[in-house]
Order: C-alpha cells, then structure tokens, then sequence
C-alpha cells in the first residue's frame, strides 16, 4: 500500500522505522493523549511493529502506516485499527508536535479514509479520542465523524465515540 498526497507519502511500516516509532511514541502529545506503550528501547518499538502493526496488515489487510513528507522527513501515523470489542475499524493518528497546526493530519487521514473506501470496501469507520482532546475531536468531525456516545477502552478509560 502507497499513497501519495498533495505534500504526503503514506505506507505500510517496516522494521527499520523503529526510530521513528520510538520517537513518536515517547512523545509529549502521544504519551498525554494516546497513553505510554512502555517503548523504551529501539527493541522495544521492534517488537511492537510486529506485534502490532505487521500483525494487522497480515490479519485485516490494513493498520497504522507511516506518514512522510514528500522530501523524506518522517512526520507522523495515520491508519486504521481494528479493536476486539469494535465491530468497525476505527481511524488513528499521531504526528510529532513540531508537524502539528499545519493540515497534516487531515491530509493523511482523509487519504487513509478514502483507501479504506475505495481500495478495501470499507464503508463505516469509528474514531475515539479523550473528551478534552479538542484538537482531534475537531479533526474526527472534519473527516465527517460525528459524536454518537461513548467507548469504554480496553484499560477502562471512557472516550468519546464518533462514527461515519
């Protein structure tokens, strides 16, 4: 999977974007907003790709992928995960904070969205995201989600639910 946008390449993750992973997963908007994965290590962001991320694209045909700027510069993530306890996928997205503010994120996702639609026959889409986190609540509903109740997550946290 490719896709290119305006200013955007988005792509599956390969092993050898580690770095990057720790990087964005330590960082101040991941950690507040998405929570600690007990990413310490370069291993460790290793081992959560496989685990998590090439385990999706093997079993749904989709996941996280890698967002880049079309010079090479590693931005952020945009994808879709499927949750156990969700019937739908639901769209996601970290950039690291020196690439937020700048439509990166709504760029991506919106991509990532119509791939879903076109290219997997994917036609509902959740989202979910902490009730003080305005930024994503104002991005969730730029995508065409709307806020139709709550999602008690895995770890018991309640979050806002928004669907297509």
């Amino acid at each position: 999977m490719n896709i290119e946008t305006e200013r955007l390449k988005i792509r599956e993750y390969r092993l050898n974007d580690a770095p990057f992973i720790f990087e964005l997963m330590n960082s101040e908007g991941w950690l507040k907003n998405i929570g600690d994965r007990n990413i310490k290590t370069i291993e460790d962001a290793e081992a959560y790709l496989q685990k998590n991320y090439f385990s999706s694209y093997e079993k749904n045909g989709f996941g996280p992928y890698f967002v880049s700027l079309k010079d090479g510069t590693f931005i952020g993530s945009a994808g879709l995960y499927k949750r156990e306890n969700l019937d739908h996928p639901d769209i996601g997205f970290a950039f690291l904070p020196e690439f937020f503010n700048k439509g990166y994120a709504f760029e991506a996702s919106n991509a990532v969205m119509k791939f879903a639609s076109q290219e997997l026959a994917i036609n509902k889409i959740v989202g979910f995201t902490l009730p003080n986190n305005e930024a994503s609540i104002k991005l969730l509903k730029k995508l065409g989600l709307s806020e139709v109740g709550t999602h008690k997550y895995e770890d018991g946290e309640e979050l806002l639910l928004f669907s297509n």
